[in-house]
């Protein structure tokens, strides 16, 4: 496609915009007939990132089935996790491996566990169950649909806090959880945040751990998701959490949650959750009473395949060497059409999974619909909200992974015309 938009946009006359989206809407007519499937919703591993841990499935053998304190993997037992997987998480994470817990395949659903056991039964500071009591969380945006989906589905309220470059403004995070005790919580992505893509500040972290909150049992539910998804190099850096929290006495604040799900297999990885020991031993008793133990053979299997960090961090680079392609044609693709031109901004994140769009007011949901009726499917506008309500209906997220850099670049053309009419009809008052 041609320049899609000109430089003087704002200065066109009516008739001149309404003849611009006529010469648009012929483009976008002639895309349809191409009859186009493609996917960009989900930040899924894309086959060949999936390729990279092959090896791993035929590592184990009649000589490999023991870990390092003798235990059978092919058995029953072993609650929290082999010794050896909860080093490498703690090499991951840089936590002590004797504050990590490690579960099934998903990180996703260890969040899901631990709210649930709060709701029937409490957590350790707290004076009774959630669900006796009127709560809500804290819930920064844009955020993860996910987060917000488990909130919604457990009859947690949720609060729009606005997420800023740095992380989420901690100004009103710290007004309201230090004077409201109904506010049991927060749900954070502090690396490579999804969908931003931004890395949360010193700043920022060190303020989650000397905030005083009014919920003894106020908890920072810590995703930390990309902790090693680095796509340019240098990666960001986040600082410690849990390091932070030890100097200010208070680990058990904290849930900090990891998996290999984009390191090695999505649904076949590794989940841990990291906390403080009141915490851990509360994890443990309900733990003990749901499962007699998560998959050994798997945790083995990552062990041996990765054996410390520094190898996880080259098998990583293989990644970026995947993703940083896809990425560069998003925003490539978006400076190429909408450089300076005030209708459209996005990220440039430095690891992650996600560019974030935002478009001009109410324009979101249309260019979702629009995307969608030419054959190129996004996340549903409104998603990085909670309750599927983004107030302004600008934010668009970009998932980028999964399909091949053709399939990106046609789909990101598609985009950024829907991007193109969207914007003209908004200034044009249609609907």
């Amino acid at each position: 496609m041609d320049s899609l938009l000109p430089s003087n946009l704002y200065e066109l006359s009516r008739e001149e915009k309404n003849h611009l989206l006529q010469k648009l809407e012929t483009q976008y007519k002639s895309i349809q007939e191409e009859k186009l499937h493609l996917d960009i919703t989900r930040g899924k591993p894309s086959p060949e990132q999936l390729d990279l841990s092959l090896p791993m499935l035929s590592i184990l053998d009649e000589k490999h089935y023991q870990s390092e304190n003798h235990t059978d993997c092919r058995n029953y037992g072993v609650l929290d996790g082999l010794p050896e997987m909860k080093k490498l998480f703690g090499e991951i994470l840089d936590i002590p491996h004797e504050n990590i817990f490690v579960g099934g395949n998903s990180s996703l659903n260890l969040m899901y566990d631990v709210l649930v056991q709060a709701m029937l039964y409490g957590l350790p500071g707290g004076t009774k169950p959630w669900k006796d009591e009127k709560i809500s969380f804290l819930c920064p945006v844009p955020g993860y649909d996910r987060h917000f989906a488990i909130l919604e589905h457990l009859g947690i309220e949720m609060i729009p806090i606005r997420l800023n470059e740095d992380g989420p403004n901690m100004e009103s995070v710290l007004s309201l959880v230090e004077r409201n005790p109904s506010i049991k919580g927060i749900f954070c992505v502090p690396k490579y945040s999804n969908p931003t893509g931004i890395t949360y500040s010193d700043e920022v972290v060190k303020a989650f751990c000397t905030m005083k909150p009014a919920a003894p049992d106020f908890r920072v539910f810590w995703d930390n998701a990309y902790a090693i998804h680095d796509i340019e190099s240098p990666g960001e850096r986040l600082l410690n959490v849990f390091a932070e929290a030890q100097q200010h006495h208070c680990t058990d604040r904290f849930y900090i949650f990891t998996s290999t799900s984009k390191i090695s297999f999505a649904g076949g990885g590794v989940a841990c959750i990291a906390t403080g020991e009141k915490n851990l031993k509360a994890l443990k008793k309900h733990y003990s009473i749901q499962t007699i133990g998560y998959d050994k053979l798997n945790q083995l299997r990552h062990v041996l395949f990765f054996k410390d960090r520094k190898t996880i961090e080259n098998h990583m680079k293989k990644h970026a060497e995947i993703l940083k392609p896809k990425k560069d044609i998003v925003v490539n693709t978006l400076q190429k059409y909408f450089s300076n031109l005030g209708v459209v901004q996005w990220t440039n994140p430095r690891g992650g999974y996600f560019v974030c769009l935002e478009t001009l007011p109410g324009c979101a949901s249309k260019v979702v619909t629009l995307a969608h009726e030419a054959g190129v499917k996004l996340t549903p506008a409104g998603s990085t909200h909670p309750y599927n309500k983004d107030p302004k209906d600008t934010t668009i997220r970009i998932a980028f992974s999964y399909p091949s850099t053709k399939d990106i670049q046609k789909a990101m053309e598609v985009v950024s015309l829907c991007i193109a009419l969207a914007s003209l009809q908004t200034m044009l008052g249609q609907k």
